[in-house]
């Protein structure tokens, strides 16, 4: 009974007067279905942005389990003197691993089949150090890439396409050119093939095709020049001030031109997409709960018309036109509370057991709705995160209280004379 009168009446307006067999009191109909409406669009919210979240994490992890964090290369595209430019990136705290490359086009070819592909010249023992295409093998081994011996790793869709498997031979075409008395003949050499990858990015399975460094500078008539250096970094999203700061240092240290990129500019319109769909998604998502947030005005208005003699009443008592007002303030955002708490607990716990629950409804159901031979991804991925749960729970209740403020305002300036004349 200590409680403010406001509060009070509130909590009791909040349930039903009538009671059901065996005394105990219910929450109005309405109520109910405004803190169920609430708690479905936060659970809904909180999953689908987890979800999303979990498919960005992974498409990030696939594709810099092949690209690299940063990257140094020199003008037209070639770096000397890499092993002094990478001393000087390895001195950086926040870079972990480096590695050179060469990086080239090129044409396979086996039999009638041909195809294009990315050619990178990497140093096995190196690339494992900035890059996970190690640990994605089919078949074969990445460091049985070996200098002068030609071995080549493929990706699964570039070997499936051009046909050839494991310790097969295929044909390697540069696109530079020899020089002849008879014209300009183009620059080839057999590969065996040593290895198969597959880092589930179609881009990477279909057009890449790793060969050990030395070979790919013969091929290429490169010398003891690479393309670039390539970086792993302890934070992957400070990859951009990593990346400004080794700018600014690299080109004074070295005094000579040196292009850094990172891979939020390789890589920009993809993450933009994705995250231009996720806010998309939560503009979408948050109308539901808006919807249900504002079934409290229905609420509130029929709970105001019932109520007209009790507001009277505590208005001859003495209550003021404010006090009125939080009687029904309270008992809306007590209604937007409890189904954001429910909506809440409910969504944590659906998000953190996605690939429980999935599988279960698919096997319940017969359907499966990720197909391993059309989706790369085929589990859905969740990544609940504090920030956005925290954000849907403020959301909703500052929804539900914008909701309480009409109905609560016609409340307070209901008249008691007139609603007392016919009672």
């Amino acid at each position: 009974m200590n409680l403010p009168y406001e509060l009070f009446v509130g909590l009791r307006y909040t349930r039903a007067r009538k009671k059901v067999s065996g005394g105990n009191r219910f929450i109005s109909f309405i109520s109910f279905t405004s803190m169920l409406g609430i708690a479905l669009g936060v659970a809904a919210l909180i999953v689908v942005l987890s979800v999303m979240n979990g498919f960005q994490k992974e498409l990030r992890a696939r594709i810099l389990g092949v690209a690299s964090h940063v990257q140094v290369s020199g003008p037209a595209g070639e770096l000397t003197d890499w092993p002094t430019v990478a001393a000087a990136a390895k001195a950086d705290a926040a870079v972990v691993g480096v590695a050179p490359y060469v990086n080239a086009q090129g044409l396979l070819s086996s039999g009638p089949a041909v195809r294009g592909t990315v050619v990178r010249g990497i140093l096995p023992e190196e690339e494992a150090k900035v890059a996970d295409i190690g640990s994605h093998m089919l078949a074969g081994r990445l460091d049985a890439l070996r200098e002068g011996e030609f071995g080549i790793v493929l990706g699964s869709e570039l070997a499936r396409a051009v046909g050839v498997r494991l310790g097969e031979r295929i044909t390697l075409i540069a696109p530079q050119g020899l020089v002849t008395p008879a014209g300009v003949l183009p620059r080839l050499k057999q590969f065996r093939v040593v290895g198969v990858f597959e880092v589930g990015m179609f881009e990477y399975d279909s057009g890449l095709a790793l060969v050990h460094l030395a070979d790919a500078q013969k091929l290429y008539s490169m010398a003891d020049r690479v393309s670039g250096v390539r970086l792993k970094l302890v934070d992957l999203f400070q990859s951009r001030q990593v990346a400004q700061a080794l700018t600014t240092r690299l080109q004074v240290e070295q005094r000579r031109e040196l292009y850094i990129t990172d891979w939020t500019k390789s890589h920009a319109n993809f993450f933009r997409a994705v995250q231009i769909e996720k806010n998309v998604m939560f503009i979408i998502l948050m109308l539901i709960v808006a919807v249900a947030a504002f079934n409290i005005v229905s609420t509130l208005v029929m709970a105001v018309a019932d109520k007209r003699a009790d507001i009277a009443i505590l208005r001859t008592l003495g209550a003021s036109p404010g006090g009125i007002m939080r009687v029904f303030i309270v008992q809306g955002v007590l209604i937007g509370v409890i189904g954001t708490l429910i909506g809440v607990v409910g969504g944590i716990l659906l998000a953190l057991n996605v690939s429980t629950v999935v599988p279960f409804i698919e096997s319940l159901l017969g359907v499966q709705f990720l197909a391993k031979d059309i989706y790369y991804i085929s589990e859905l991925p969740s990544d609940l995160q504090r920030a956005d749960v925290l954000t849907i729970a403020v959301m909703s209740l500052v929804l539900s209280l914008l909701a309480t403020l009409y109905p609560s305002w016609r409340a307070s300036r209901v008249n008691p004379a007139e609603a007392l004349r016919y009672e």
